[in-house]
């Protein structure tokens, strides 16, 4: 990871966002968030805007600016919002929450485009590769696809009754989803594209991850592994050829919230209860990098690492 090109950023229970220099672990800059704890951050493609999800709303930041101030302030959800993330063109932000909602929002104005109705807690949402859907899961367990076209849920799964989708994450390639719920079950599918180019879901593969809750599931940008962080302390890689335990990071010493991949799928950085963030050399499944400064929970981790088209040379 090219240092000059890299956005990391933390955040959680101690009302603060910090960047971090990815290499050295030294923090230089700091964002104030008084009105509540982080769950969620996004960096946007072009590296230039953050957005942090609280309770209940959602500030943007600019990453390059000094000014603590956020450019945009998002407020609609009434509760917790659980999930955010950005149009690959940053056109428009959605995001997800405990009031049962999925909303859709302008990223030049703070205006509420869209509200979809779960009729449960949602705890999280992914964009599909196409950008045409949105897909939740719920506290209920339920799977909801939202067409963002046609406006309306084209495809709903249950994969177990009453047991709370945790997370869920789609490969980049667009083939494959898996949802990681609270038993410490991931299901995962094959995505298929028919005739009326809605996506439906074909049953591939459930894997028993780990015993106690699953926090977080996600593929890496090469599709190749899977990554699972749960509150059993540990992050699992597996194998997606196979669904084989590759490797078990073993380091943090509470639970363990998210974790991101670096574009090139070999490194990885978690988030945890134990108030740091950490950076994995996968090759060696070492924590080459202890990211310390917050003084409570870490629950989410943001890294943009990827070379930007005509201003990244290096990557």
């Amino acid at each position: 990871m090219a240092s000059s090109s890299v956005v990391l950023a933390s955040a959680g229970y101690d009302h603060t966002i910090r960047f971090w220099e990815a290499t050295s672990g030294c923090c230089y800059r700091t964002l104030q968030y008084a009105e509540s704890q982080v769950n969620k951050l996004e960096i946007t493609a072009d590296k230039t805007r953050i957005a942090a999800a609280g309770n209940p709303q959602i500030r943007v930041f600019d990453v390059n600016s000094p000014d603590p101030n956020p450019l945009l302030s998002y407020d609609g959800h009434a509760g917790n919002v659980t999930a955010v993330g950005f149009h690959k063109d940053g056109k428009w932000m959605f995001t997800g929450g405990e009031d049962g909602t999925v909303r859709v929002w302008d990223t030049r104005s703070p205006v509420c485009q869209r509200t979809y109705e779960s009729r449960a807690a949602v705890n999280s949402v992914v964009l599909h590769p196409n950008q045409g859907e949105l897909i939740s899961g719920d506290q209920t367990g339920h799977i909801r696809v939202w067409d963002l076209t046609a406006s309306a849920c084209s495809c709903e799964l249950v994969p177990e009754i009453g047991t709370a989708v945790r997370s869920l994450t789609v490969a980049l390639d667009g083939t494959m989803i898996v949802a990681a719920n609270n038993n410490g079950t991931c299901y995962v599918w094959r995505m298929m594209r028919g005739a009326s180019l809605t996506t439906h879901f074909e049953p591939l593969h459930k894997l028993k991850a780990h015993s106690n809750i699953i926090l977080k599931c996600l593929i890496s940008p090469d599709c190749q592994q899977l990554a699972t962080t749960s509150a059993d302390k540990t992050v699992k890689l597996w194998n997606l050829d196979g669904f084989t335990l590759d490797r078990t990071l073993v380091g943090h010493t509470r639970w363990v919230w998210d974790c991101v991949f670096s574009v090139d799928a070999a490194y990885l950085v978690t988030a945890s209860s134990d108030a740091t963030a950490r950076l994995w050399d996968l090759g060696s499944s070492e924590a080459i990098r202890t990211y310390s400064g917050h003084h409570k929970a870490v629950v989410c981790c943001a890294l943009n690492d990827s070379a930007i088209e005509g201003r990244d040379v290096d990557g």
